[in-house]
């Protein structure tokens, strides 16, 4: 999205094709003669009709006198007007008027913002599945696509704990969609044995699934003994020797502390999962050795073959999960305070994403979608593995990470505020170019713009796309000084 598309900056930059260049100095000759004119010419103006007065006033004026009088204040008069004419025509002749700022937009004219924000809701309300299950009542929520294609659409709870952060995000505009509908869905599709999942993951409630549910039920305003219970269990299960898996994932960690932050804010697991994101930080010598993050908070070792032995991959650097670490450790931050090694890891995160080296930051490699597997063996069988696949809408993250109040604090200090709003320009414009109809789409090639029919529409996407696009217009707000609100 560039600067004029966002409406901050001029359209045509200073000296741009077409403008007109500068005045040469000492202007053209007609300036020049103009100049020589308004200096001399109108002394010798009021001088010739001083003298063609004295000359031709007849004698019967009251004498000498009365003539010198009449013939001077007269050619005054004339001298004086010469050199106004003078000057007119030389400020004229100088060069073009400066164009007059561009009045502000009409209050009456909305951006294109609201449009895709009505339209977002529009589709949530023609699309919300409502089922009356036997066991688990009626649901009304969403489920993991809004173009369901693989059956009959039924709510899930992740994608309804999405949706409800959605109505939260736009407001409830009418009654066509309830929070109270939504809450009661989420409460519903709990497991058994307490928590959520994710579709794919069975009957085992995942911790990352769990802290989301939570989060988007706490922001809704669930009870918080109700909220209590639920904490307590996922604290529990996610521990390294329960979820060694998930506790070396940075998605998996960063998703269950911004989970958390919002339902149990004094959780004691949030130092501690706090505490295994800053340890998972490493240098980046592309990117003047800046701490950054990988999909893997560890370098865990992997077999490269059966018959070989065991090597360490080393950690690739990654945009979207260093967005997420900044993100996470900044709303920490926030809740409980911070250290000098916790501050230093954020800034480090903050500093190496601004020190992005591509010249177009709205389609750099900083942004590409990202996808994940979040393996870990199956509870009954541990011959096999439980697979829930996690794609990333990397480009909103880059806008959340950069809108951090610890992000622009950081821009400040460094005198990189030129830079910051160039990557946050460039991720936003990313988001706004992905949509349509505020709808966000993911194909099965992880490109982010086709035109394929291997479209598929995660609730996900939408919501991830349309809370950077808030969070960036209000960013972008500007309240115009000249209007008194009465």
């Amino acid at each position: 999205m560039s600067q004029q598309q966002l409406g901050r900056g001029p359209s045509r930059a200073p000296g741009a094709a077409g403008a007109p260049g500068p005045v040469p100095q000492g202007g053209s000759p007609p300036a020049r003669f103009v100049g020589w004119l308004g200096r001399f010419g109108c002394l010798a103006a009021g001088y010739a009709v001083f003298q063609f007065l004295f000359e031709v006033l007849p004698d019967s004026i009251d004498g000498a006198p009365a003539k010198y009088l009449i013939s001077g204040l007269s050619g005054l008069a004339t001298a004086g007007m010469t050199w106004l004419a003078a000057a007119l025509l030389r400020a004229r002749t100088s060069g073009p008027a400066p164009l007059p700022a561009p009045a502000p937009p009409a209050p009456a004219a909305p951006g294109p913002l609201p449009q895709v924000f009505g339209s977002a809701y529009d589709t949530l309300v023609a699309q919300v599945a409502e089922v009356d299950d036997p066991v688990r009542g009626r649901l009304i929520g969403w489920p993991h696509s809004l173009q369901e294609l693989d059956g009959p659409a039924r709510p899930t709870s992740l994608a309804t704990a999405y949706g409800l952060h959605i109505v939260l995000d736009l407001g409830v505009q009418d009654g066509r969609l309830h929070t109270g509908d939504l809450i009661d869905t989420l409460w519903r599709l709990r497991l058994q044995g307490g928590g959520w999942s994710a579709r794919s993951q069975g009957a085992v409630a995942r911790p990352e699934v769990t802290a989301m549910v939570l989060g988007a039920l706490a922001r809704a305003g669930a009870s918080r003994e109700r909220l209590a219970d639920e904490v307590a269990r996922c604290e529990a299960g996610f521990t390294p020797e329960l979820d060694s898996t998930g506790r070396a994932l940075t998605h998996v960690v960063t998703t269950v502390m911004r989970g958390l932050l919002r339902a149990a804010p004094d959780a004691p697991v949030l130092p501690v999962l706090r505490d295994a994101l800053v340890d998972g930080a490493f240098p980046d010598p592309q990117r003047q050795h800046r701490r950054c993050w990988s999909h893997r908070l560890s370098s865990l070792p992997w077999p490269a073959h059966p018959d070989r032995p065991v090597v360490r991959h080393p950690a690739q650097p990654s945009a979207l999960h260093t967005a997420q670490a900044v993100v996470a450790l900044d709303r920490a931050a926030r809740v409980l305070g911070e250290g000098p090694v916790e501050r230093a890891a954020r800034e480090d995160g903050v500093r190496w994403l601004l020190a992005c080296p591509a010249t177009a930051h709205d389609a750099c490699a900083d942004l590409a979608n990202l996808r994940e597997e979040v393996r870990r063996r199956h509870p009954d069988d541990s011959s096999h593995h439980e697979v829930l696949n996690v794609r990333h809408f990397t480009a909103s993250w880059i806008v959340r990470a950069l809108l951090t109040p610890g992000a622009q604090e950081i821009a400040r200090q460094d005198g990189l505020e030129e830079a910051w709003q160039e990557r946050l320009n460039g991720a936003a414009g990313a988001v706004w170019a992905a949509q349509t109809d505020g709808i966000w789409s993911w194909s099965r090639d992880g490109s982010m713009f086709t035109t394929t029919e291997e479209l598929r529409q995660p609730i996900w996407m939408t919501y991830q796309g349309l809370s950077a696009l808030r969070a960036h217009a209000v960013w972008m707000y500007q309240p115009d000084t000249r209007t008194r609100l009465l």
